[in-house]
């Protein structure tokens, strides 16, 4: 192992240490109406769950119109641990939920995927999301 795998693979432990989240990554799929609860939901197929960081980017929002109502965008960075290989290659519109955090204002956090990072030299695999609400 060279110095500079050895650092990265510090770092990367280093890293997974301050991901006390826990997130749920998702590729939403068809509307499914139920005729017997007049209930229409969204399939969804699992592409990873586990610990990660999610820390917001910006403070402000950026307030958008969606159809017709505003919402406000406010951006998110989501670190994976490095390792992580999801079932699918992540992109644009996947989902991360999240599922715990020591802030229980982020429980419940549902986030769309607008980027993802890739790099032999990270310590984390990063997502860039918004949370469109």
């Amino acid at each position: 192992m060279t110095t500079e795998d050895a650092a990265l693979a510090a770092g990367r432990a280093m890293a997974e240490t301050r991901m006390r989240e826990t997130v749920r990554l998702l590729r939403p799929g068809a509307d499914v109406y139920d005729p017997g609860t007049g209930q229409t939901t969204t399939s969804s197929t699992e592409l990873h769950s586990g610990q990660a960081r999610v820390k917001p980017v910006e403070a402000i929002g950026e307030a958008v119109q969606a159809g017709d109502r505003e919402v406000s965008l406010r951006r998110y960075e989501i670190a994976l641990p490095w390792a992580t290989v999801p079932a699918q290659p992540v992109q644009p519109g996947d989902l991360v939920e999240v599922l715990t955090s020591p802030d229980p204002r982020m429980a419940g956090l549902v986030l769309h995927v607008t980027g993802t990072q890739y790099s032999a030299a990270a310590t984390a695999w990063r997502l860039s999301g918004e949370d469109r609400s």
